[in-house]
C-alpha cells in the first residue's frame, strides 16, 4: 500500500537476484530496502564457489565437523563440533545442518542392524530444537535403533552439549526397509 511520501507503483523489478525478482506494487519501499539488506546479510546472493557447487558437496561439509567416538550393534556416538559454516544468522547451528547430521546418524545407525540387501528410504524425520549450539561448541550425538522390524526401522537421536551436558536437539527417523517383504 503506498504511503503519502510514496508514489504509487506498478509492479517493478529489482535486481535481487541476477534473473530479477518482481515486487508487488503493493509492497512498501521501506520494506524492500530492509528485506534487501536482510538477504545480503545471510548471504544469499553469495555466488556459490566451484568446490562446493559438486554432487553431495553438502555431505563434505556435514562430515568434516563429525568425528565418530562408537559403534556397536543399534548405537553409534559421535562428536559433533559446531564450525562457521554450519551456523546460522543469530551464530547458532543451523537447523538444516542439525537435519543433516541427524540424518546421517541415523542412516548409520539404522545399517548397523538392517541387512546390506535391504535399501533404506527415509520416511520421517522429526527434530526438537530445545537450545542453540554456538560457534566452537562440541556437542556429543548419539544414535540408537528404538525398534527395528522386517519393513520398519525407528532411530532416536539426541544431541547434548559435551561441556555442560544440555540436551540441544533430540531427533526421530523412521526409515523403510526395501523391499518391502510380502506377507
Amino acid at each position: 500500500m503506498a504511503t503519502n511520501d510514496e508514489p504509487p507503483r506498478t509492479s517493478t523489478t529489482v535486481d535481487l537476484i541476477s534473473t530479477g525478482t518482481t515486487i508487488s506494487k503493493d509492497f512498501p519501499s521501506e520494506s524492500l530496502k530492509l528485506l534487501t539488506l536482510f538477504y545480503n546479510g545471510t548471504g544469499v546472493f553469495q555466488i556459490i564457489k566451484p568446490e562446493h557447487n559438486i554432487k553431495d558437496s553438502f555431505s563434505n561439509l556435514i562430515g568434516g565437523v563429525l568425528k565418530v567416538i562408537t559403534i556397536e550393534r543399534g548405537k553409534i556416538s559421535c562428536l559433533l563440533t559446531v564450525k562457521p559454516p554450519t551456523l546460522n544468522g543469530y551464530g547458532g547451528m543451523h537447523g538444516g545442518a542439525v537435519g543433516a547430521v541427524a540424518e546421517r546418524l541415523a542412516l548409520a545407525c539404522a545399517r548397523t542392524v538392517v541387512g546390506k540387501d535391504k535399501n533404506l528410504f527415509l520416511g520421517e524425520l522429526s527434530i526438537s530444537y530445545l537450545s542453540a549450539s554456538p560457534r566452537n561448541t562440541e556437542v556429543i550425538v548419539d544414535g540408537s535403533v528404538v525398534k527395528s522390524g522386517r519393513n520398519l526401522t525407528v532411530v532416536a537421536i539426541e544431541f547434548r552439549h559435551k561441556e555442560s551436558g544440555r540436551v540441544a536437539f533430540i531427533a526421530r527417523a523412521t526409515f523403510y526397509n526395501m523391499p518391502i517383504a510380502c506377507l
